[in-house]
């Protein structure tokens, strides 16, 4: 997997299915996704949006809102054998 963060700028149509179906295949080679937000976004408009981003991506991922960015990762899953070695 890719280690490099990759960043997406959210432009004037906002929020969109084709925004998810363009994280998911980003998340297929990398950990963490930037979405950046024009500056004429509203601050509560940032966070509801980071909501629904999450909502349809799934259980496995997490956001955090740094100003007018949003930070997404995903959290991989433990197999049996990397539980084993993490001890």
């Amino acid at each position: 997997m890719n280690k490099g963060t990759l960043t997406f700028n959210l432009g004037k149509k906002g929020y969109t299915d084709n925004i998810i179906l363009t994280l998911q295949n980003a998340f297929k080679t990398r950990e963490s996704v930037k979405v950046v937000l024009l500056k004429s976004a509203r601050k509560e408009d940032i966070n509801n949006i980071a909501e629904k981003i999450i909502s349809k991506l799934g259980k496995s991922y997490t956001y955090r809102v740094i100003g007018y960015t949003i930070s997404l990762k995903k959290w991989r899953k433990f197999t049996k054998n990397a539980k084993n070695r993490a001890r």
